[in-house]
């Protein structure tokens, strides 16, 4: 059983960075066979509400799953140890969904060149190196559940949560999502199909920002509502308070 959870943890992680690269193609329309802005062309209704509505089965997956309140329910039915990579591994199959039936709209919105496409160019490769990132400042191998199944097999009982701000968590309180933000947005040929997905999730991003820091704050209490006080959620701007205040904020959010 330990074994098998191990297995079964390593298959979902292979899942997730395979669908994660794949993403990057698909957004940038970078060598990969189906993007954002290929396939089979599609009527304006029929590609809004089929494409809104492949969005959707991820946000309600990826949104619900990780609330507490369901973590409890679904962990009856499934062993806790792989609740983290079970959950990892339903959102890579709700992407690669969207990967496989996204419908196009080609007519472009904007269209960059010369250095301004460099420069939009670059910063979707920041975005994406963000995220990555900041996956590791947080436990990348937590968030993505190898260390769950990895201490399940040491028969070792996993530490909790713990608060803490490691470098770009500093300036924003969510550098993974900005890091999204960046990558959806900065494209030097902007189309129909394309930008229906960056309006759609980056608002998303917004309303699941607060259903996170909703739960942030029912686990770290003031640590966390002083730290949402005094770092901006997405922006990097200026801390807020005193010297002495920003010091005492060295420990800060993990809980993805």
């Amino acid at each position: 059983m330990r074994a098998f959870a191990v297995l079964y943890g390593v298959v979902a992680y292979a899942v997730f960075f395979l669908t994660f690269l794949y993403a990057i193609g698909f957004v940038g329309g970078l060598a990969v066979p189906k993007t954002i802005d290929s396939g089979e062309p599609a009527g304006l209704a029929q590609a809004v509400i089929v494409n809104l509505a492949l969005l959707g089965v991820f946000a309600v997956q990826h949104s619900l799953m990780a609330r507490p309140a369901f973590k409890r329910w679904w962990t009856k039915f499934v062993p806790p140890p792989v609740e983290r990579s079970t959950y990892v591994l339903l959102a890579s199959l709700a992407l690669i969904l969207l990967f496989w039936q996204w419908r196009p709209l080609a007519q472009p919105v904007w269209t960059a060149t010369g250095v301004w496409a460099q420069a939009l160019w670059t910063v979707f490769g920041l975005g994406w190196a963000l995220v990555l990132l900041s996956t590791f400042l947080i436990n990348h191998f937590d968030l993505f559940g190898l260390k769950q199944v990895w201490d399940y097999r040491a028969r070792r009982e996993g530490p909790p949560p713990e608060f803490k701000t490691p470098w770009f968590y500093k300036a924003v309180r969510h550098p993974i999502y900005l890091g999204f933000i960046l990558a959806f947005w900065a494209i030097p040929t902007m189309t129909v199909g394309h930008l229906l997905f960056a309006l759609a999730t980056t608002a998303y991003i917004l309303i699941g920002i607060q259903l996170e820091e909703r739960d942030l704050i029912a686990i770290f209490g003031e640590q966390y509502a002083g730290y949402r006080k005094r770092v901006s959620m997405l922006i990097p701007l200026p801390a807020r308070g005193s010297a002495t205040t920003r010091e005492q904020s060295v420990r800060g959010p993990t809980l993805r």
